[in-house]
């Protein structure tokens, strides 16, 4: 739990366990909650991975970042932030939504770096009105449950999943809205008033072992999207996992976790079956 001073921000992070670096970004409000929670069950089976988790500028308890203006600027910070935690290593990308956009920025500034990457529900294309979204949908409804909820968080849970259940409720309370209770609402504005890159992303091919995991049911970012990109990932496995909305970690997480570890078995073939 610490604190890293970057141009533009104060970069709150925490991090486990040591071995190969895999830096953790969470989406768009939320904060490092959201990507601990999916994760650590998973690399508490395996060892050798340093487990780092931060806080995007405006989010979480990062600090002194008001005058970040835009999604290029925030990506500096973050490249910063890696370059003083990381200088010169190489390491691995793990993020959802607009952490995955992330992500493609820094594959972008520093490829050779980067040695595999894992996208959960990434955002793809940063204007709203240019996704291929599937209409929202709850499948899987526990009404017993939901009676036991207030309207307002009934609505919020309903707006956004697909399993209405106590297990998907609880695990959402606890990783993502504990997140974007203190978020920074006017400064969040601001950035996706500029949310796309001012440069070009994916031109080049990106060789290294990824994955991308994403809901049929996810009408935030959706699923059609990451197809159009899928040349410039040769080593990429493209999964559409049903009954998952843009909260996929929560909601299907035996399918997240048989994806993350198929993963790292194949940027690390010696782990497999060890």
């Amino acid at each position: 739990m610490s604190y890293c001073q970057v141009q533009k921000a104060n970069i709150y992070y925490e991090e486990y366990g040591s071995g190969t670096p895999i830096v953790m970004i969470h989406g768009f409000s939320p904060d490092h909650r959201l990507m601990k929670g999916c994760m650590e069950p998973i690399f508490q089976e395996r060892e050798a991975y340093r487990r780092i988790y931060l806080d995007l500028p405006g989010m979480g308890k990062t600090k002194d970042y008001e005058t970040i203006q835009n999604s290029d600027e925030m990506l500096e910070a973050v490249i910063q932030f890696i370059d003083t935690l990381l200088p010169d290593q190489s390491f691995l990308l793990a993020g959802q939504s607009y952490g995955g956009y992330m992500m493609r920025g820094i594959i972008a500034k520093m490829p050779q770096r980067v040695m595999g990457a894992a996208f959960i529900c990434p955002m793809i294309l940063p204007n709203h009105s240019d996704r291929t979204l599937p209409e929202q949908t709850n499948i899987e409804v526990d009404h017993e449950f939901l009676a036991t909820l207030t309207e307002e968080e009934r609505e919020d849970f309903k707006g956004i999943h697909v399993k209405l259940n106590e297990y998907t409720w609880k695990r959402y309370r606890d990783e993502v809205v504990v997140g974007l209770k203190v978020a920074d609402p006017a400064f969040l504005e601001k950035i996706s008033e500029a949310y796309g890159y001012k440069f070009k992303i994916g031109q080049e091919v990106f060789e290294k072992p990824c994955v991308f995991i994403t809901g049929r049911q996810d009408h935030v970012t959706g699923y059609k999207d990451v197809y159009n990109i899928l040349d410039k990932y040769p080593n990429a496995t493209f999964s559409v996992l049903d009954v998952a909305g843009h909260n996929l970690q929560i909601e299907q997480a035996y399918g997240l976790n048989a994806h993350i570890n198929e993963w790292i078995d194949r940027i690390n073939p010696s782990t497999i079956n060890k």
